[in-house]
């Protein structure tokens, strides 16, 4: 599929994702890829008429968000967000962005991430930490979780304490304890109002997704 193609999903922003999209994912990664910036898009674009902000910064963010890839083990995982800010401030720089608007696209870059654990000041900047947020729960946030997970070399759960009841959760060795460790958490944590009842639908589905599991383990 050609970014021209991928591009159109960006509308009404679709030149621009043509042009930042060469540098806006990593290609073997299918937890950052162009199918998790056209979800994070969509969730900002059902956002963002209750909370405003201007829908070119937000979409510049959105398409570079994830333009460096940091694996979520790596111990640089926390600069993840500022190495991306910093790539994302160059690009637009060279596109001829004025300063103002460049800090504000590396300033929602900057405090999206989890793991900076910064807070964002700007319309665009929490539109965009609740749209990521949101691709990390419900249907969508399990089976990424299950990718990464195998990713990363981890099993599912523990086969004689799924649950850990009777010891201490470890989401880098059993995909089932991230939910209990962050995903569950993740919905107290929004930004927009228009999020935040997003993520407790999703949170829902999420806890039904972990139910069914255990029923069939």
């Amino acid at each position: 599929m050609t970014f021209a193609c991928l591009a159109a999903a960006f509308s009404p922003l679709g030149a621009l994702a043509e042009r930042l999209l060469p540098q806006a994912f990593s290609v073997d990664d299918g937890s950052h890829d162009a199918a998790h910036l056209i979800r994070v898009w969509k969730s900002a674009r059902r956002i963002q008429p209750e909370e405003g902000g201007d829908i070119r910064l937000l979409a510049a963010a959105v398409l570079l968000h994830d333009c460096v890839a940091v694996e979520k083990n790596s111990p640089l995982r926390a600069e993840a967000s500022r190495l991306a800010a910093e790539k994302a401030a160059g690009l637009l720089a060279a596109e001829g962005w004025s300063e103002a608007d460049v800090a504000s696209v590396a300033h929602a870059i900057l405090t999206h991430s989890f793991s900076a654990n910064l807070a964002p000041k700007t319309p665009e900047a929490k539109i965009l930490q609740d749209a990521d947020r949101l691709d990390a729960i419900g249907m969508i946030g399990a089976a990424r979780c299950f990718y990464i997970a195998g990713r990363m070399g981890s099993g599912l759960y523990d086969p004689l304490d799924p649950l850990g009841e009777n010891r201490p959760l470890d989401d880098k060795a059993f995909a089932i304890d991230h939910f209990e460790v962050k995903l569950f958490k993740l919905a107290d944590g929004f930004q927009t109002a228009a999020g935040a009842r997003m993520a407790g639908e999703r949170t829902e589905r999420l806890r039904a997704i972990r139910t069914m599991l255990l029923d069939e383990i």
